[in-house]
């Protein structure tokens, strides 16, 4: 992993409150660890940021990776403090946590501060060990990731790009398909929720990204902004379709939203598309750095509640209209900073997030239009390239 991490507020952070070092104890599926080690492994393994630069704790299996990939200053095998040895004579837990005392012990490191996730039992451990450990409450490593480098954003670029390949894969299913009795038919059979699934995925594979799931959804079951989908597609109601790969070398997500319709969805399904496309194009136009999530959120309810429809502004009790937040970040979480929803704060160049209003009713279905941007130093760029258009094309 090759971005330069700014990790200038967390020093500051540290310094101020008079404390040695950051230390993170997690594997590389926790984003903090992989941003601010540059590494990821299955197991967990130990970060630790000073003054003096970034030094990893590794096992040894992953050392000779670790020294070779990851943005630190020094990596360290677990077995030069004793590690085994430790664990024979005070058990797994123990023999960690004496190794990585002494671990701090050789980076001059009396007192850490840790992220809320940190491990009670290690935190404890530490402290029984005489170490000061200090849990950081304002999570400032997802406050410095939020804010991208143009290689994080090239890498979000590149997932959203495969995203649009898969996306193309399912309009043009949904395109070609037949229709028999109300049904969508491909090959014979019938074009199922699943079947868009599982074509989506093996495009992704092949564009070097993965999913653990994604939502392929219709009629009255898309009125639930988070239902996946199944069973049979069918002509003449909304399909909304909801793709956000991970590039499994770099680890960024991209984040897609269409809403298609293979037939007449009828008159107030089109008409929920147009309002929906309408806050879409409003929202986007009102990124700009220095403005509020929360206020590029209130201009999509306006235009959403304009043409006579709930959103949770204006009654946050509803369970129809726009039920979910404009936006979110995107980066190596599919949901992080900044948020654009009536808590956002204060947009910044190099922020990267989802602009994706819906209008959901049952009786009608989903409608959702979802595009991901980056904030730049005069407004937006969008990294989208995909069309919008309720009728599905075969591209």
């Amino acid at each position: 992993m090759n971005v330069e991490a700014d990790l200038s507020p967390l020093r500051a952070f540290l310094e101020s409150e008079g404390i040695d070092g950051y230390c993170i104890d997690a594997d590389g599926s926790d984003s903090d660890q992989r941003y601010v080690s540059g590494f990821t492994a299955p197991d967990p393994y130990q970060t630790l940021v000073t003054d003096e630069g970034v030094h990893l704790l590794v096992s040894g299996l992953e050392y000779g990776r670790a020294s070779a990939d990851a943005n630190a200053d020094s990596v360290s095998r677990r077995a030069a403090y004793d590690y085994q040895a430790l664990v024979a004579e005070h058990g797994r837990h123990e023999g960690k946590v004496r190794a990585l005392e002494a671990f701090l012990t050789d980076h001059g490191v009396e007192s850490v501060a840790v992220p809320r996730n940190f491990p009670t039992g290690t935190a404890d451990g530490l402290r029984d060990r005489g170490v000061s450990v200090t849990v950081e409450p304002e999570g400032i490593v997802e406050g410095i990731r939020a804010t991208k480098t143009e290689w994080e954003i090239d890498r979000i670029a590149a997932s959203q790009r495969a995203n649009e390949a898969a996306m193309a894969t399912a309009e043009e299913l949904i395109a070609s398909a037949d229709i028999d009795d109300g049904v969508l038919v491909h090959g014979g059979e019938p074009l199922t929720s699943e079947r868009v699934k599982e074509e989506i995925e093996v495009t992704l594979l092949r564009h070097g990204c993965g999913l653990d799931e994604t939502i392929v959804v219709c009629g009255a079951d898309g009125a639930d902004p988070h239902d996946r989908g199944s069973g049979p597609l069918r002509a003449n109601e909304l399909i909304v379709i909801d793709i956000f790969p991970r590039d499994k070398e770099s680890g960024y997500f991209g984040d897609l939203t269409r809403t298609f319709a293979r037939g007449d969805p009828g008159e107030e399904a089109r008409r929920r598309y147009e309002v929906t496309e309408r806050a879409y194009r409003a929202a986007l136009e009102a990124v700009e750095p220095g403005v509020t999530g929360a206020a590029v959120h209130d201009v999509a309810c306006d235009v959403i509640e304009d043409a006579g429809y709930e959103t949770l502004r204006s009654d946050p009790s509803t369970e129809t209209g726009f039920i979910h937040s404009t936006g979110h970040g995107v980066g190596l979480d599919i949901h992080e900073e900044p948020s654009v929803s009536p808590a956002g704060g204060e947009l910044e160049p190099g922020h990267v997030l989802t602009i994706e209003p819906g209008i959901y009713e049952p009786t009608v279905g989903g409608v959702r239009i979802e595009d991901l941007v980056v904030v730049t130093e005069d407004g937006y760029e969008n990294l989208t390239e995909y069309p919008v258009s309720l009728e599905p094309v075969a591209r």
